[in-house]
């Protein structure tokens, strides 16, 4: 084993990081003043009596996302515009001088609420920007109104998943921009909600770098520790009126974040997993005009493969509408997702298997592969080139194989194939580099009595928590 190497399988995630692993995809709720603006990006200057949702429901949002399978709902609480969608002490321009309820509503906590009756984790977006509150740009000022409200949030409203920081900058009122002060806010997180991961603008979870569902074909969770810097993430953030960011793709250098090769001369590095958020609709904010531009269900699914099915999770943002609820058509979509995911991996047939591997650790048998639970098989020391073998008894239709690493371990397999024996000879059905959290293999259905699969290249001897392999 290289140096490298040995710095490389060093890093691992933290118990919070592993928790946010499972849960793998849940959604944002984009919410608030722009809502009742038609807007994307308000000004700070909208009139509180303007927001009115008459028909506010948010158990109809969160029984909504379970259809779909999201596991956890993140809240717009704060935009740029500074608006507050809960009855904050700290500002007079919050959701308490609206109509909705005369003043005496908390959509935070009747969010907060439905998710902890639908069982889904719930987390929380503060913009950091603040277009309204004439602190902004008086930096010592503006951060301790900032970290009350973030007090507020941490403390009011039961268990946080994950807060969500956008890097967004701009100036406020007073024609001056803000010095963040990202590390007391972080401390502020770590002491009230310990469990909750910081993203994007944090230490916990990395953005993927765009906002229209693009992945890379190899997402390392390892990467420099310079992706995590706030004015990063700031500096890589969309622009107010940048239309052309959301279809953003990357640059060649861009694409890879964690081989050997790009980190062989960094000195610092991190267990900084991906991110992929995206937008059901075009918008982030409800449209009218945008009913009929519902992303479709092969649209959807596609990014689901390459994000949730490629070491990586999927915020999938659902936008309510004026009414307070989510519209008709995205409820639709969401309960084809439901349907089109337990279809597709209700039918797991790797425990009907005879396994071999050209390797194995005395202590971490094969057969752990075939649940998802905690145990896991690991190949013996030194073995970085495995190969494993699941033989069935009668020919089965196959169409998907799911592997997952044990990441307490760090991230290991650097490269990949599988194997189906057919009645025509051996078939590569699949080709692939990282496996990570969960790796999701489609191929086009093939009919076999024995799928191989060959580890064939790997940081140091592989782990493999789960092999799924799924019928048609």
């Amino acid at each position: 084993m290289d140096k490298l190497e040995e710095r490389l399988i060093k890093v691992v995630p933290s118990a919070r990081q592993l928790k946010w692993h499972e849960l793998e995809f849940y959604s944002f709720i984009h919410f608030g003043m722009n809502t009742f603006y038609n807007s994307e990006w308000g000004n700070g200057k909208e009139n509180p009596a303007m927001f009115n949702p008459t028909e506010l429901d948010t158990d109809q949002w969160i029984s909504s996302l379970k259809a779909a399978g999201i596991k956890a709902a993140i809240l717009t609480c704060k935009h740029h515009d500074g608006f507050c969608l809960w009855p904050s002490k700290y500002t007079e321009h919050s959701v308490k001088n609206s109509p909705y309820k005369q003043g005496k509503g908390d959509i935070v906590k009747e969010m907060a609420e439905s998710c902890k009756k639908y069982g889904l984790k719930f987390g929380f977006y503060l913009s950091p920007w603040d277009m309204h509150d004439e602190r902004y740009g008086d930096s010592p000022k503006y951060n301790e109104y900032f970290v009350s409200q973030l007090t507020e949030l941490l403390t009011g409203y039961g268990e946080i998943f994950s807060v969500w920081f956008d890097g967004a900058c701009g100036e406020g009122p007073n024609g001056k921009r803000q010095s963040y002060d990202w590390q007391r806010y972080y401390s502020v997180i770590r002491e009230l909600q310990p469990e909750a991961v910081i993203a994007i603008s944090g230490p916990d979870v990395r953005w993927c770098g765009n906002e229209a569902g693009h992945c890379r074909a190899s997402e390392w969770n390892v990467v420099a520790e310079k992706l995590s810097l706030p004015d990063y993430v700031a500096e890589n953030s969309q622009k107010e009126d940048d239309a052309e960011f959301r279809e953003k793709k990357y640059s060649f250098q861009d694409e890879d974040l964690g081989s050997r090769y790009a980190l062989k001369d960094e000195k610092s590095l991190i267990w900084y997993p991906a991110e992929v958020d995206t937008s059901i609709r075009p918008g982030w904010f409800y449209h009218e005009d945008e009913d009929d531009k519902v992303k479709s269900l092969e649209h959807l699914m596609n990014i689901y493969y390459n994000s949730v099915g490629g070491n990586a999770s999927l915020l999938l943002n659902i936008p309510p509408d004026k009414r307070g609820l989510i519209h008709e058509n995205d409820v639709l979509r969401l309960k084809d997702i439901g349907e089109y995911i337990k279809k597709a991996f209700s039918d797991c047939i790797t425990s009907k298997s005879r396994i071999t591997a050209s390797s194995q650790h005395n202590d971490f048998p094969l057969e752990n592969v075939k649940t998802e639970d905690s145990s896991f098989y690991k190949a013996c020391d030194g073995q970085e080139r495995v190969t494993l073998t699941f033989e069935f008894e009668a020919k089965e239709l196959v169409k998907h194989v799911v592997l997952m690493e044990k990441l307490a371990l760090s991230q290991r397999i650097e490269a990949f194939n599988i194997i189906a024996e057919t009645d025509s000879g051996p078939k590569m059905i699949y080709k692939g580099t990282v496996v990570g959290s969960r790796k999701i293999c489609k191929f086009h259905a093939v009919e076999t009595k024995k799928i191989t699969l060959n580890i064939i290249a790997s940081r140091i001897s592989p782990t493999l928590r789960y092999v799924g392999i799924y019928t048609d």
